[in-house]
Parts: C-alpha cells; sequence; structure tokens
C-alpha cells in the first residue's frame, strides 16, 4: 500500500482511488471502512510531503521566508514571496471543505464501487484540461500572438494571477473524492491558468506539501490507539516517500514535453474494468 500509494499520488490517476480499489478487486483484509483506514492513508500521504519537502527543500526555505517577510512588511516585492501567497491562497479551498464534509469523505473510502467511477470521471477531466489547453493555444495564435510569446506569458507559477491560484485550489478540492487525482487536476488549473505542463506540475507539487501536512496534523493522531501497528504503517510513509521522489523526479522530466492524455486514457481503462470486475465478483 505504501509503494501503491507514492507512486500513484503524483501521477495524475488517483493514489485515494487506486488505495480504494486495489484491496477490494485483490481482495485484502484492508476494511476501507475501519474507522483507522483513512488516518493510515493520510500517513502515507505525509511519506509523499516528506519526499516534496526534500526535492524542494531549498525553495520552501525561501519560501516560508518570503511569507513571513511579506506579511510583516504588508506588500509583495518579489517572485518568491508572490508565489508564496499564492500557494496560500491555493490551499484555502481544499483546507476549508476539509473541514466541513470530513464525515461525508471518509463514508466515499467503503465503496469501491464510487471509487472505479470517479475514476472514469477523472480521466474524462484529464482529456477535457488538454483540449480547452490547445483551445486557448489556437486562441493566442489566432490573436496574432507568437509562439515565443505564447511560451513567455505564463513561463513561471509566480506569474498567474491569485485569482487562477484561488481556480487551481478549488480543483485540488476535488481529489478528496477517491478517484479523482489531486495532481490530475491541480495540473489541469494550472494548464488552464496559462502555465505549461511542467510548471504547471512544479505548482501542483508545492501545493500538495501543505494540503497533505495539515491532513496530517488532523488524521494521523488517531493511529494511536490499540491494536493499530502503528510501526508497520510507519514503514509504509518510509516506502511511500521513496516511491514518490522517484515519481516527482520522473514528472517533472516527462512534462517538458509530454501531456495528460495518456493518463487520461488509463484512468477510463482502469475504471471500467474495475466496475466490471467488481460486478462480476459478487
Amino acid at each position: 500500500m505504501g509503494v501503491l500509494q507514492g507512486a500513484t499520488e503524483l501521477f495524475p490517476v488517483s493514489s485515494l482511488g487506486h488505495a480504494v480499489l486495489i484491496p477490494s478487486l485483490l481482495h485484502w483484509s484492508f476494511k476501507q471502512s475501519d474507522p483507522s483506514f483513512l488516518p493510515f492513508l493520510v500517513l502515507l500521504h505525509l511519506g509523499t510531503a516528506t519526499a516534496l519537502l526534500i526535492l524542494y527543500r531549498h525553495e520552501w526555505l525561501a519560501i516560508i521566508r518570503g511569507f513571513f517577510v511579506a506579511a510583516v512588511r504588508g506588500q509583495i516585492q518579489s517572485d518568491t514571496e508572490r508565489l508564496a501567497m499564492l500557494l496560500l491562497v491555493g490551499t484555502i479551498p481544499a483546507a476549508v471543505l476539509g473541514v466541513f464534509l470530513e464525515t461525508r469523505i471518509r463514508t466515499l473510502f467503503a465503496s469501491p464501487y464510487e471509487a472505479a467511477g470517479l475514476l472514469v470521471m477523472n480521466g474524462v477531466l484529464m482529456l477535457g484540461f488538454e483540449v480547452l489547453r490547445r483551445r486557448a493555444e489556437r486562441r493566442g495564435a489566432a490573436d496574432g500572438s507568437s509562439h515565443a510569446e505564447q511560451e513567455e506569458r505564463f513561463a513561471q507559477a509566480e506569474r498567474i494571477s491569485f485569482r487562477a491560484a484561488a481556480l487551481v485550489g478549488a480543483c485540488q478540492a476535488l481529489a478528496f473524492l477517491p478517484g479523482i487525482s489531486r495532481s490530475g487536476v491541480t495540473i489541469g488549473g494550472g494548464l488552464l491558468a496559462g502555465l505549461r505542463h511542467q510548471e504547471a506540475a512544479r505548482f501542483s507539487f508545492l501545493l500538495a506539501t501543505p494540503v497533505i501536512l495539515g491532513a496530517g496534523v488532523v488524521e494521523v493522531p488517531q493511529l494511536f490507539s490499540s491494536g493499530v501497528p502503528v510501526g508497520e504503517y510507519a514503514a509504509g510513509a518510509v516506502l511511500s516517500g521513496i516511491a514518490a521522489y522517484a515519481s516527482a523526479r520522473f514528472l517533472l522530466r516527462y512534462f517538458r514535453s509530454g501531456r495528460l492524455d495518456p493518463y487520461g486514457i488509463y484512468c477510463i481503462a482502469a475504471g471500467l474494468i474495475s466496475l466490471a470486475l467488481l460486478h462480476f465478483s459478487l
């Protein structure tokens, strides 16, 4: 489960969807309805967050410093300070919905059927994001913008608007649904905001860290109860972090020229096959 979560969290294929589906399809002893299941998944996500902190350690130090400098000064004067505030704006939607919808979210983890259906929806979203991105590029070409101008317009996440950051944050909130990929919808939101794939992935990976750490503060303490194998769960988190680090390094290279379409096709196929297997296994 740790390797599965770490390998699928940053790929736009929904780690939560796989975490709900795989145990059901393979008849593992996991009970998604168990009160410790969601805290266990959050612990695995903390492994992912740790990997991202290591990958972006220098950038995060600058972001944290920029946040406090801008907050004390009351004015944004550098790209790093602006990025810090953009990440804050992007984090708010998921934080608010996570607090108010926690009970409803827990019930979704007990339904592999819903996870499979949402995985199909995730695939449709990935394909839709690419269609909208290409349409925006055609509009840019039609208004006389050169290719170089289009590339330069939103070359860095620091240049997007705060409204765009809120849009990406709203997309991130969809990932509370098992089957909807957090990285997929935030990368897609970044594309809609005008970012190229690689920079949208960078913003997505940075945006993941505060949300995962916040969920960890809320959920992980619930694991420290009698009968819960915390040591085994912690080992899973370590494996999750190793797999996530490798995934992040791969994806940042892949998105230099790659797109979301292959993952969209995979999610649609995986969701439909899972629905069929679940139906015939009853």
